[in-house]
């Protein structure tokens, strides 16, 4: 489970979503720690003349961006695996796209366990149920 929500400002390219899917799982898997198989990603292409950064579009600037939102159980991941998740994903995306503005964004949301879950129980629930 996690559910990752990314915007990326260029034209929608079959390529483009394998690869940046391909690369967001690896990372999730490997530095959070997330089951590959319950992590869902949608992904939204956004035309860089309606991406603002500064007053100026992203197209007037010459320059790609990204928002990445993932969203975790509160408690599940340290500080150190967030820090690391977020410049690795940093790079891979800047990598993937080319020409980044550096106002491109990677948010880790924790979520309490009560409040989260999927295929309508929360995380809480599937916690408390697992334990002998």
């Amino acid at each position: 489970m996690p559910i990752l929500n990314v915007k990326i400002s260029q034209p929608a390219s079959a390529a483009l979503t394998h690869a940046v899917s391909e690369t967001l799982l690896e990372l999730t898997t490997r530095v959070l720690r997330k089951k590959r198989e319950l992590t869902a990603i949608a992904i939204d292409y956004i035309p860089p003349e309606h991406w603002i950064v500064g007053g100026r579009s992203l197209a007037e600037q010459g320059k790609n961006s990204f928002y990445f939102d993932i969203k975790v159980v509160d408690g599940t991941n340290t500080k150190d695996e967030k820090a690391q998740y977020i410049a690795e994903t940093f790079s891979a995306l800047g990598q993937l796209l080319g020409n980044v503005h550096e106002e491109s964004y990677v948010h880790v949301q924790d979520v309490r366990a009560d409040a989260y879950g999927f295929g309508g129980l929360t995380q809480e629930y599937r916690y408390i149920k697992a334990q002998p």
